[in-house]
């Protein structure tokens, strides 16, 4: 910007130097320095205006690519947030049509067998999750009662901690009396 708003102020300052200039009719190698000079600032306001112009073009691609750049991403995660969903759908799909057959009891011998034997498999994962959950709830157990025990034992250290700091008072409270006594 500098570059340009100086190349515009050389141009300016050399065309109305142009212009006086002819009109006094000066010698011809102090017009032809005059010229040359305003073809110099004439030269460097356009190269100027120009990388100034591709300057601005630059900031815009770039701005551009950017923006492009972040919807390709929010894109991408959205297609796949569809893709996941559609996958989740077609999975419930199926198996709603399953339970329905199920239900309805319409499917041939084949469905049927593969139903008894689905129904057997769930019978024995319910056993399995029972024996599990009796299992966490004596784990759970024994540590409610491991946890009782720690919570009596220090208590019980709290109170002799309180018996000892007692007794240590006392004896403090001995030896203070010795010490007054024998000082006077």
């Amino acid at each position: 910007l500098f570059l340009f708003a100086d190349a515009v102020r050389e141009v300016r300052k050399y065309s109305s130097v142009h212009v006086n200039e002819k009109a006094a009719n000066v010698n011809s190698s102090a017009f032809d320095h005059i010229q040359m000079k305003l073809f110099r600032s004439q030269r460097n306001l356009y190269l100027s205006g120009f990388s100034l112009f591709l300057w601005l073009v630059l900031r815009r691609t770039v701005t551009l690519l950017t923006q492009l750049a972040k919807e390709m991403t929010s894109h991408a995660a959205l297609e796949t947030q569809v893709n996941d969903a559609t996958e989740a759908a077609k999975k419930y799909m199926a198996e709603n049509e399953r339970l329905q057959e199920a239900l309805s009891g319409k499917g041939n011998g084949k469905k049927k067998e593969s139903t008894h034997a689905t129904e057997e498999k769930l019978k024995e994962e319910v056993e399995h999750l029972k024996a599990e959950l009796q299992k966490t709830s004596n784990a759970f157990h024994k540590a409610k009662t491991e946890v009782a025990a720690v919570k009596k034992q220090s208590e019980s250290l709290r109170r002799e901690y309180d018996h000892l700091m007692k007794e240590f008072e006392q004896l403090q409270v001995g030896v203070l009396d010795c010490h007054t006594s024998t000082v006077f």
